[in-house]
């Protein structure tokens, strides 16, 4: 009966290491995803212009964890999405996500790349509240431009609900994700928040309070831009 009960505290206190490992892991992402933030924005020139960071309800961020190829013919990365509340107030809680398809992060050879995603009004963001997106087809998607503002983007630009950039080796600029397909990570949120949680309560009701991980990041945000979006409640 004793090695019994060892077996079992065992067991036990394995599961609580894996768990505790698995919410550092989410933390750190989230973490990273604020200094890619604070990063991108300190270079006003090279960076996400103000007035399109301004107008957009939400902000993903997808930081680099690997190098080297994530295998033959495809790869795979995960992300933290941040709303503002109703769409124009504070940034809230994040919800995390995953997103993969044939190439994504451009990975040969070790090179190492972020990417953000811009979703700039309240049709892009109730796309990405589905269990599965695909950008390009079942969301309009466009490489973003960079720069003080968005003076002279392109129509595609302007009437995309979703803007997509990356960053790697320090390089700024906008890249196309079409064809990478989004997915909401239920598993990650349940251990950031320690229960289940709907992606929709998370983003967009104030029943969800922001986590100390995620304080970082809504810093890093608020600093860049403290208002902004337009008033949203998905359906």
């Amino acid at each position: 009966m004793r090695y019994v009960l060892v077996a079992g505290l065992s067991l036990m206190l394995c599961g609580a290491v894996r768990v505790g490992l698995a919410a550092d892991k989410e933390a750190e992402r989230l973490e990273k995803s604020a200094e890619v933030i604070t990063d991108i924005m300190k270079t006003p020139e090279k960076g996400i212009p103000h007035d399109l960071l301004d107008k957009s309800v939400c902000v993903g961020i997808i930081p680099s964890e690997k190098k080297g190829a994530f295998g033959v013919g495809g790869s795979f990365g995960r992300g933290a999405l941040v709303c503002r509340r109703g769409g124009n107030g504070p940034w809230g809680a994040p919800s995390m996500f995953t997103v993969g398809g044939v190439n994504f992060g451009f990975q040969i050879g070790g090179q190492s790349t972020d990417f953000v995603l811009l979703v700039m009004n309240g049709r892009g963001a109730e796309k990405l509240l589905q269990s599965k997106v695909k950008l390009g087809a079942d969301a309009s998607a466009a490489g973003g431009p960079v720069g003080r503002s968005a003076e002279g983007s392109t129509d595609l630009q302007l009437h995309a609900e979703i803007l997509t950039y990356s960053r790697s080796r320090g390089a700024f600029a906008g890249v196309s994700l079409d064809g990478q397909v989004l997915k909401q990570d239920d598993d990650a949120n349940e251990r950031l928040y320690g229960r289940k949680i709907a992606p929709l309560d998370i983003l967009f009701k104030d029943t969800v309070a922001v986590p100390p991980a995620a304080g970082p990041l809504d810093g890093a945000l608020t600093q860049s831009s403290p208002h902004g979006g337009e008033p949203f409640q998905p359906k």
